[in-house]
């Protein structure tokens, strides 16, 4: 099968972004697939490229993107070269780009834009539950190895020494950059906590809506994506066996097919996509 790649298209919300689609030779309109990374995430990591290409194989439209606000650049985007940016990021800022993303490929010749999925990894699934919510275009979603809250805040004497300085450091076990979150981030939080409210976003979905976990996942535990499938009224819970947070996935990835687990969770995808 023959895929057509288009890589790096250069978008903007508040500050520039690259994003990538890659989709099969078809003369019919394809569904539109999203997808959102997580925290300490970028299009290019790991398995992301293999994945969209077992996706646009199956017939859909897939779309990846970079944060703008991710650590990454323009010209870098495959490493943290930008941490200023890094640790100016939020939930608003995530909402926004994932908004430019939708409003910019739904309007294109190739897609269908009465069938839009958001599929959203880790944190990434979060932002895609409240996106969902908002936003009346989303015909399905899928989240793998999600979050249920977006309070993932330091707390008690750490969230006030945070408050202090102004700035909390995490260590990123691969780079070992010292990636800041200035108290930005949680003030944005404060002040939209409605909104950022995922258990109320879930409860007003009326889309159908799959949800994957790793049975071992070391990251997120397997408790969050059952209290999205409790509170999302037409979902599907699956647990992938021996999957941990990233289904197996790594970076850099060197083989040339997907990771077992990820390959099972993407099978699962496809095969619920289809149903309808």
């Amino acid at each position: 099968m023959t895929l057509i790649k288009e890589k790096n298209i250069i978008l903007k919300s508040e500050r520039e972004f690259l994003a990538d689609a890659i989709f099969p030779v078809s003369e019919e309109k394809l569904p539109l697939l999203i997808f959102v990374h997580g925290y300490k995430g970028y299009k290019d990591w790991g398995t992301w490229e293999l994945m969209a290409e077992k996706f646009a194989k199956a017939g859909f439209y897939f779309v990846k993107f970079n944060m703008s606000h991710n650590g990454t650049t323009i010209e870098d985007p495959n490493n943290f070269g930008d941490l200023e940016a890094f640790g100016q990021n939020n939930f608003s800022k995530e909402l926004d780009d994932l908004e430019v993303v939708i409003n910019h490929f739904k309007t294109q010749k190739k897609v269908d834009f009465e069938n839009i999925i958001l599929l959203g990894h880790s944190r990434g699934g979060g932002i895609s539950i409240i996106k969902a919510s908002e936003n009346k275009n989303i015909t399905k979603l899928i989240t793998l190895a999600s979050i249920s809250t977006l309070d993932r805040f330091p707390k008690k004497e750490a969230f006030e020494n945070w408050k202090k300085e102004g700035v909390y450091h995490i260590e990123n076990a691969r780079t070992k950059q010292k990636m800041p979150h200035y108290f930005q981030f949680f003030e944005d939080y404060e002040n939209n906590k409605h909104r950022f409210d995922v258990q109320k976003a879930c409860e007003n979905l009326r889309i159908p809506t799959l949800i994957i976990h790793g049975s071992e996942d070391e990251s997120v535990t397997i408790d969050h994506s059952e209290n999205l499938h409790h509170w999302i009224k037409d979902s599907k819970l699956r647990i992938i066996e021996n999957a941990g947070h990233t289904f197996g996935a790594k970076e850099p990835w060197e083989d040339d097919s997907l990771p077992k687990e990820l390959n099972e969770a993407v099978e699962i995808c496809i095969d619920f996509l289809k149903e309808q």
